[in-house]
């Protein structure tokens, strides 16, 4: 991985498509969870546009391994010669509010070197789910912390509050399933999908903004990075009416690039109880 940071961003591009291909390859599993998310969320696209849309977002999946590396041995310097940023007076303006920010994202295929970018103007702490991969979690941990402001665990959500109170930015993307336990009931892209009221709940407890942050890889392999303006009349203390508020801000964003989501997480493997049949065959 570490190698492919020295090559011309072209090879990269090249590269990533190579990947993405060896992935609908050998990574069936994944890429038959990616057909039936496709499915679940535009049913509106015949068999045939969301095979085209699948085939295009293995190639983004390709270039998510090109892009963490980049995130993490790539130079300051090379790294803004590659982003455009768009709207970063909202984030700068909520954070002079003293309250701390949410920066809220999903999880793009650019979410990492999205967290990179964003760093490079406004350093912020970064939330961390310990891999079961050793090697891979020493690295990311390791690069995580030296390229932001430091680390929270996910199961730690007491140091996310602390810092939110200092007037810190937190880049957080809530957009996973996590289970019944962890998780209240709203629609994505018009599906039940099990969610994490943590959003507005700290933002309550906090008074801290909500700022959309949406990272995006263009055709010549550059970034353009997008902060939209806090969140309105947010939290309105209804859980479900929170929650589903972060998943219609975060489906909108997806809508305009949906080659560039993580459709290979089981989004909507957690259902309410009593739903009879199975969105995913295992």
């Amino acid at each position: 991985m570490r190698i492919t940071v020295f090559l011309p961003v072209k090879i990269q591009l090249l590269l990533g498509n190579v990947l993405g291909a060896l992935m609908g390859t050998f990574m069936r599993r994944r890429v038959n969870i990616a057909e039936r998310n496709l499915a679940l969320c535009f049913p509106e696209l015949s068999k045939e546009q969301r095979a085209v849309l699948l085939k295009k977002n293995m190639e983004a999946m390709g270039m998510l391994l090109i892009e963490t590396a980049l995130s993490w041995w790539s130079s300051d310097k090379k790294l803004l010669k590659r982003v455009r940023y768009v709207g970063l007076e909202h984030l700068e303006q909520a954070l002079n509010r003293g309250k701390g920010v949410i920066v809220v994202t999903g999880h793009y295929t650019s979410m990492e070197i999205g967290g990179r970018l964003l760093g490079l103007k406004n350093p912020g702490y970064v939330f961390f789910r310990p891999m079961k991969n050793l090697l891979l979690n020493e690295v990311m941990m390791a690069a995580r912390k030296r390229n932001s402001e430091g680390v929270i665990l996910r199961d730690d959500p007491r140091a996310m509050l602390r810092l939110l109170r200092q007037g810190k930015a937190v880049w957080y993307a809530p957009d996973q399933d996590f289970g019944q336990k962890l998780s209240i009931f709203a629609t994505f892209f018009g599906v039940q999908a099990a969610t994490i009221p943590s959003t507005g709940k700290m933002a309550k407890m906090s008074g801290a903004a909500i700022v959309p942050f949406v990272p995006k890889r263009e055709l010549d392999g550059s970034y353009t990075l997008t902060c939209s303006p806090a969140l309105t009349d947010y939290p309105q203390g209804d859980d479900i009416k929170d929650a589903q508020r972060i998943n219609d801000v975060i489906e909108a964003e997806v809508r305009k690039m949906p080659e560039q989501y993580f459709w290979i997480h089981r989004r909507f493997k957690t259902q309410p109880e009593g739903k009879k049949g199975q969105l995913y065959n295992s």
